[in-house]
């Protein structure tokens, strides 16, 4: 990916939600809510604080982390439909 973000801001591809529910029941793409759930792809260097001092963020690319519903700003970026988003958007990562 030819994209860098700047500062606190992360790159997250959204995960594909599941196609039916936990009883068998197939869920309509028009029904379909956005996933909250993602993967980062790309992170900045890093907020500044007041004396200057570079804070680096808490996470990196290829974790799966959870934001909230409207969070970031959806982008296409080499074809690909992304978020862009800060750091503080992010709930949490999974996994770790």
């Amino acid at each position: 990916m030819k994209f860098r973000p700047l500062h606190d801001r992360v790159v997250v591809r959204r995960l594909e939600s599941e196609e039916k529910t936990k009883g068998g029941i197939i869920i309509p793409d028009t029904a379909k809510e956005k996933p909250q759930e993602g993967e980062i792809v790309a992170v900045g260097s890093g907020a500044r604080d007041e004396s200057g001092k570079l804070i680096a963020l808490d996470v990196k690319a290829g974790d799966r982390v959870l934001f909230g519903k409207w969070s970031g700003t959806e982008v296409k970026i080499d074809g690909q439909e992304l978020l862009i988003m800060k750091e503080s958007d992010i709930m949490g990562v999974i996994g770790k």
